[in-house]
């Protein structure tokens, strides 16, 4: 097969489509070999270098995210300027000679607050997303798509640019399978300028023959490790004429607050990129670069809750600060030996110079109690939204009646973590992450001032639980013993990301106790990119000359936040910290390595506390059997319907013998009606055994709808045999006629169940203390 070679002679008209078994460009057979970065992650400055750097990778496209919340902040106020000029980027792509994929939403995901969706959708208290059930989500959606349009449609390569492919929505086969949804969107793309490309959508080996979209190309998504056969397997059934591509072969993954740092071997990464070069397969590295989640834009998932951190680093060839990486010269090293004849992969740029920064000691701060905005009064809670803030934290106060006994204070529902206070003494907080939801309060006298400092963390970015108001979203309640009572009359206090609201601060020269701001300037003789070192501070957020760098927190793993030289100015610098704790140092500095693998290990967040014990000795098994070996979901129906609200899967032994240990990637149960029944309210109640201190292997992977995740048994410490146990509350009785299985998705076969009991019942197991 001879493949395109020429590069395109940008400002002429071409041609592009997904043609029988080829993409053709120009008529030719072109392979796709595109790297995925994100222009809202990257400093306008350092954009074109990043492109070089892909290209210096061996990549011929550069595939782009649009994020709608990064363009439409405020209902008909759209951007297109600075940081946010995609036309620019576009042109800057086709400038080096490569092409470009744009997936302009309306939903995008890629851990990002609320998946690109704008917060302000959710001041409507009924909003549905990603459906054709709201009038509203769809019209702004469509105008937003129209503003997109008239920034890229020209470059589109039928008009002499370089856009051969734009996206249809997002992953929509986790979300639903509507396709009269999906075709509603596809229009809205076409008649938004989108006229001409060809058109693609992107899901999984497991759900993209749930729906499909006439017009519209369907490539897969995977991860490092995958096995390529088997991920194509149904997809030729399906599409037998259809060329294969990976629309996102993840080279890493994302990390949250408080887990460990994730990461990807060369090894398995490059094994599965060999066989798709091997097999002509398209290709889309995400990430090639990730950058950084700057100020409020990182995301969260859930159900279980986990925000993710500011870097967004992924574990990409090109690392946060835009240097080479030895997964990149490995990919590098590759390329070289599937290149069209002529053809030459250019040598990199040079790397942006890196800097420490001598320590900078904090000598001015302004307590957030003595810098109180303007109260909003409120009989009952509201959420964040309701008061037209975005992001940030939010103050709730209110006096309270006498309590003559220690009674408990429940928040429903927190979003996401919140300080409590009684007359300005901390109580204690509490962390949506652990689902804490309720606070032991000592006895109160008439008229105490309750106070309930709340941040936001990120929107969820993916699946049903997407519609995540911040801040309090129902109510506050005292409870004495089955009493409850519903705390009415609130003063709110907004405090939101934007610098120039933090510089308003009231700075003295005295160190504050509890939730503050820090201020400090420090001079500089050159510039270069950096990373503020934070391992001595609580939680919060940092400005640096204006540029809000993102959000920090000591548990890690990341303790340290990038900062672009491009930012820093030779001479005088300032600085300011929002720290909601009482830091350890009112000290920070500026470092040349990264720590981004530096956690706190939690053990509140495992699923099993010392000395626990599940006993299963009285209970009746509902169904046992075996599992077949190999990849790929395992459906099992039962004999009979059952029903409950509590469920135990016991892995009994491995596919291998000798594998003393159990992992799973997902876990559905298949309701009477045949669909998997709703898991957003899942919580595991016990694992007998989580790997969590190498990585993420935690038991709510099982539900966590990442089919790359998964659940393992330990492997590096407190190593148990089988068998292995988990139990799930479904928060609801549920009738069931079966279960499906999936095994880790990765080439390794490491705990891959074999024999197993299930058992499920109305009431809780007993796990002895």
């Amino acid at each position: 097969m001879t493949l395109a070679t020429q590069a395109q002679d940008f400002g002429k008209a071409g041609t592009f489509e997904a043609a029988e078994k080829n993409f053709l460009l120009n008529g030719k057979p072109f392979l796709v070999r595109a790297g995925e970065i994100h222009f809202p992650r990257i400093p306008r400055e350092y954009w074109e270098h990043r492109i070089q750097m892909c290209k210096a990778m061996g990549m011929n496209t550069i595939c782009i995210y649009l994020f709608w919340n990064f363009h439409e902040q405020k209902p008909d106020q759209f951007d297109f300027t600075g940081l946010k000029d995609v036309a620019e980027f576009v042109r800057l792509i086709q400038k080096n000679g490569m092409y470009c994929i744009v997936r302009p939403g309306p939903y995008a995901c890629a851990e990002w607050d609320m998946g690109g969706l704008p917060w302000w959708l959710l001041k409507k208290n009924d909003l549905q997303v990603r459906t054709l059930n709201d009038s509203y989500f769809m019209e702004r959606s469509i105008k937003y798509l129209k503003q997109v349009g008239k920034q890229l449609a020209p470059y589109q390569i039928q008009n002499g640019g370089n856009i051969i492919m734009v996206q249809v929505e997002n992953e929509y086969g986790v979300f639903g399978n509507d396709a009269v949804y999906m075709a509603k969107v596809r229009d809205a793309v076409r008649a938004s300028g989108f006229d001409k490309a060809q058109l693609f959508r992107c899901d999984w080996s497991s759900n993209f023959f749930k729906y499909d979209v006439d017009g519209v190309y369907t490539a897969l998504n995977f991860g490092a490790g995958s096995n390529i056969d088997k991920q194509f397997e149904k997809y030729k059934q399906v599409y037998p004429k259809a060329p294969l591509m990976c629309s996102e072969y993840w080279t890493g993954w994302f990390d949250y607050w408080g887990r460990a740092h994730e990461t990807r071997s060369i090894s398995s990464f490059i094994g599965s990129l060999k066989d798709m070069l091997d097999r002509k397969i398209s290709f889309s590295l995400y990430m090639a670069h990730g950058g950084t989640s700057f100020g409020q834009w990182g995301g969260a998932n859930a159900p279980p809750f986990g925000a993710m951190v500011a870097s967004y680093d992924y574990n990409a060839p090109i690392n946060e600060a835009g240097q080479p990486t030895d997964k990149f010269y490995a990919v590098r090293d590759l390329m070289k030996n599937y290149l069209n004849p002529g053809e030459i992969i250019p040598e990199p740029p040079a790397n942006y110079s890196l800097i420490s920064i001598p320590k900078i000691t904090f000598s001015e701060s302004a307590s957030l109690f003595d810098n109180l905005p303007k109260a909003n009064q409120s009989e009952d809670i509201k959420s964040m939204e309701y008061f037209d803030q975005g992001w940030g934290r939010i103050l709730y106060r209110t006096k309270l009646p006498e309590i003559k006994t220690e009674f408990q204070l429940k928040i429903t529902d927190l979003h996401d973590w919140a300080l409590i206070y009684i007359n300005g003494k901390l109580i204690g907080n509490l962390d949506r992450r652990k689902d804490e939801n309720t606070i032991k309060i000592p006895a109160v006298k008439q008229g105490d001032v309750l106070d309930i400092l709340v941040e936001a963390m990120g929107r969820v970015n993916y699946g049903k639980t997407i519609i995540d108001r911040k801040g309090i979203t129902e109510k506050v309640e005292m409870l004495v013993g089955s009493n409850a009572t519903n705390l009415k009359n609130w003063e709110i206090f907004n405090f939101p990301v934007d610098y120039d609201f933090q510089k308003k601060m009231k700075f003295k020269k005295e160190k504050a106790n509890g939730p503050a701001w820090y201020r400090a300037n420090f001079n500089l003789n050159e510039v270069g990119d950096t990373y503020i070192d934070m391992s001595g501070w609580g939680k919060g957020m940092v400005w640096i000359n204006g540029y809000n760098i993102g959000r920090y927190w000591k548990i890690g793993p990341q303790q340290t936040l990038f900062m672009p030289g491009c930012w820093l100015k030779k001479g005088k610098n300032e600085i300011i910290i929002l720290d909601l704790e009482t830091p350890t140092t009112t000290q920070t500095a500026g470092v040349i390595v990264p720590v981004l693998d530096k956690i706190v290990i939690d053990e509140s967040l495992l699923h099993r506390k010392k000395g626990e014990m599940l006993d299963l000795s009285a209970e009746t098994v509902s169904n046992k059997g075996t599992l077949s070996s190999g990849q790929g979901w395992k459906e099992v129906i039962f004999n009979k319907e059952l029903e409950g609200q509590y469920f135990c899967f016991e892995a009994l032994d491995s596919q291998n013998p000798k594998d003393q240990s159990s992992s799973m990637a997902e876990l559905e149960l298949i309701g009477t009606d045949g669909l998997s029944i709703n898991r957003s309210k899942w919580k595991i109640v016990y694992a007998d055994s989580e790997e969590i201190s190498v990585g993420n292997y935690s038991a709510e992977k099982i539900f966590d709808q990442q089919e790359s995740t998964f659940w393992s048994t330990a492997w590096t410490v407190s190593k148990t045999p089988h068998p292995h146990q988990l139990v799930v509350n479904m928060d609801e009785k549920v009738k069931i006629k079966g279960f499906r299985y999936l095994p880790r998705t990765d080439k390794s076969t490491n705990g891959n169940v074999k024999s197993y009991r299930f058992y499920i019942k109305s009431n809780p197991f007993f796990i002895k203390k």
